[in-house]
């Protein structure tokens, strides 16, 4: 395995548990416990993935977050303490992969770093098939994980191709938010769902133009409707 772990937490006791846990995993983990010195280990030795909390010195997770993704797609988990939906909203919204609560259970911690990493770095296909998923003006190829729309390729995160792949390969179906967490990110979020449609948002915005539209399913979930 030998990936590394950046853990960025401004509390000691937080980053030891988590070391000890993911070590236990076959990670390797490195620390840090403000927001510049964190981006400082990213731009010198990139992890796999970064646990990433929000409430740091110097410069908050946030602001972390919004430089990595300006450079990169680099995973990043990211740990609140609050309990209020805008945190972790503003977070998805800014380009993390996950989020954890504080308190946590170190192993939900390396559950959730395990699925994202899963994901992330799967292997690329040893062929590369020309063949796509054609629905209207949208066209998704599996394999190359390209997505167009009139022709044009539109550039999606690794979760927003996941979940838009999923909708389009069971047509007319409705998917629950508690299903496309399961296929897409891959295990029981613990009932925050609200993860599923801030990515929802982000698919619409991007595919803006798109026939097939994705439509919600009030009360249920989600499904493409093929009829748009």
């Amino acid at each position: 395995m030998n990936e590394t772990i950046l853990i960025v937490d401004d509390e000691q006791n937080i980053i030891d548990l988590a070391q000890m846990y993911l070590e236990q995993e076959g990670y390797l983990v490195a620390s840090a416990t403000d927001g510049m010195s964190a981006l400082q280990l990213i731009a010198e030795t990139p992890p796999a993935l970064v646990v990433l909390d929000l409430m740091l010195p110097r410069l908050d997770g946030w602001e972390v977050c919004r430089r990595v993704r300006a450079d990169s797609d680099l995973p990043i988990l990211m740990l609140t303490a609050r309990s209020e939906d805008i945190d972790r909203i503003v977070g998805l919204e800014l380009g993390a992969d996950d989020y954890l609560t504080k308190p946590f259970h170190p192993r939900e911690l390396v559950a959730r770093v395990r699925a994202i990493l899963r994901r992330a770095y799967r292997p690329a296909p040893t062929e590369t098939s020309a063949a796509g998923l054609t629905i209207a003006n949208l066209t998704i190829y599996p394999d190359r994980r390209i997505v167009h729309v009139d022709g044009v390729p539109v550039d999606l995160r690794m979760k927003e191709f996941d979940l838009l792949s999923a909708l389009a390969g069971s047509k007319g179906i409705v998917f629950t938010r508690e299903k496309l967490l399961d296929v897409v990110w891959g295990y029981d979020f613990a009932g925050e769902t609200r993860t599923v449609d801030v990515h929802v948002a982000h698919l619409r915005h991007k595919l803006k133009g798109m026939h097939p539209t994705i439509e919600t399913v009030w009360g249920v979930g989600y499904r493409l409707d093929y009829e748009s």
